[in-house]
């Protein structure tokens, strides 16, 4: 008795664990090429900036899910629009593409000019191409330290 339920046991369980059902939506993630991006000619160390990039979106099947900010040396930063590319045999990708707008947050954390190279596609050997953007950072010592007060005693700024 305990083996016929050991073996009906088994059996119903691969039974479930072998039923595909794959209803899920397919995709995949794609870069998006950088068409353009809006930035200071300058930062303020410490600051928040909020960075405007255009990129292109080359089909109704393909939305924008973020940026990938990679930290290549102390100061540079190589950014990449990704894309979500919805893969659906119900329904055809059409248009155009168009060109939006998406924004990222950027924190000045030194103090050295900033290199930024955003990802606008491949040249015709397949080796990815940049937009290449230097942004110096202004050299204010009054933004660190406040001046002496009656006390004689420094203040500093937050």
């Amino acid at each position: 008795m305990k083996r016929v339920f050991f073996l009906l046991l088994v059996a119903s369980f691969t039974l479930f664990t072998s039923c595909d059902i794959d209803d899920d939506v397919n995709y995949h993630f794609e870069a998006l090429q950088v068409k353009s991006v809006e930035m200071p000619e300058a930062f303020d160390y410490g600051e928040i900036y909020k960075i405007k990039v255009t990129y292109f979106r080359p089909n109704n099947c393909t939305f924008f899910e973020g940026f990938d900010v990679v930290k290549e040396d102390l100061t540079t930063r190589k950014v990449v629009t990704i894309g979500t590319v919805i893969e659906d045999d119900e329904e055809e990708c059409t248009g155009n593409g168009e060109d939006l707008v998406a924004t990222f947050n950027f924190e000045v954390l030194y103090d050295e000019p900033y290199l930024f190279r955003y990802w606008t596609g491949e040249d015709a050997s397949g080796e990815p191409t940049y937009l290449e953007i230097t942004v110096p950072v202004n050299e204010d010592s009054s933004a660190l330290i406040a001046p002496e007060s009656d006390m004689g005693t420094t203040n500093l700024k937050n």
